[in-house]
């Protein structure tokens, strides 16, 4: 069974920096696309970035030169490194483990990030 949990969401000011971690377990990682989405209270879930097992990656633009996501496939981690936060970041954020054979997805619990003076 595959399980997926994330770590390190927490409080940030504005401008400030945080890292979210994503491990997956009970599978090969490596067949994964892996993708950080997140939810704020009232609104529907979005993409917040993506990438594949090759290392290609997708940002929202909403994001885009702000947030990094990477991949380590030996340590089975996804991150997603944040910087230059702004309030509207604040959401919980979602690691999902997407197999593109089955359509399948594998979401994580979820982790809360607030951006705040």
């Amino acid at each position: 069974q595959v399980q997926v949990v994330e770590s390190g969401g927490g409080t940030a000011q504005p401008g400030g920096s945080l890292r979210l971690s994503c491990a997956v377990s009970g599978s090969e990682f490596s067949i994964y696309v892996m993708g950080w989405y997140r939810q704020a209270p009232g609104k529907q879930r979005e993409l917040v970035a993506q990438i594949g097992s090759s290392g290609r990656a997708y940002s929202a633009n909403s994001v885009k030169g702000r947030f990094t996501i990477s991949r380590d496939n030996a340590k089975r981690t996804v991150y997603l490194q944040m910087s230059s936060l702004k309030p509207e970041d604040t959401a919980v954020y979602y690691c999902d483990a997407y197999r593109n054979l089955t359509a399948s997805h594998h979401w994580g619990q979820g982790t809360q990030v607030t951006v705040s003076s």
